[in-house]
């Protein structure tokens, strides 16, 4: 009995469907990892407070004052002079706002209530001031 003979093809491995799927993967998690991201701002040492709440509104905005006295408006850069008018510019329709105020608790008193005289001239708008829940706040 005589067998043919096997073409000498060597066997290969296609890995074009291997990189499609490692490219899927990857951006996946990508994706995943920018929404567990928190966009509050500048970070700093929020002071604690026993009865502090969350608040959950639609329309909020977060102005942070840092331990340096910068002041951030969401993303921007903002000045006291300048607070009034960069509220009003990011305003949507008549709702009502709430701005919540992030500042260091090593700010000065006396900053922070500058902040708020200017922004009590934005109509219809709520001020709340950020806190960590008292056990947070204890340190280590």
């Amino acid at each position: 009995m005589h067998l043919p003979e096997d073409p000498d093809t060597q066997p290969e491995i296609n890995i074009v469907p291997m990189i499609d799927v490692i490219f899927v993967v990857l951006i996946f998690f990508i994706l995943s990892s920018l929404f567990l991201t928190r966009a509050e701002g500048l970070p700093v040492n929020l002071p604690g407070a026993a009865t502090s709440e969350n608040q959950l509104q639609q329309h909020t905005l977060t102005l942070t004052i840092t331990s340096g006295g910068d002041l951030q408006l969401g993303n921007e850069a903002a000045t006291l002079e300048t607070l009034v008018q960069q509220v009003q510019d990011r305003r949507v329709g008549d709702r009502p706002l709430l701005l919540i105020i992030r500042a260091d608790k090593e700010v000065p008193h006396g900053q922070v209530i500058a902040a708020m005289d200017q922004l009590r001239q934005v109509p219809d708008l709520e001020l709340a001031i950020a806190t960590l829940p008292e056990a947070a706040a204890a340190p280590p």
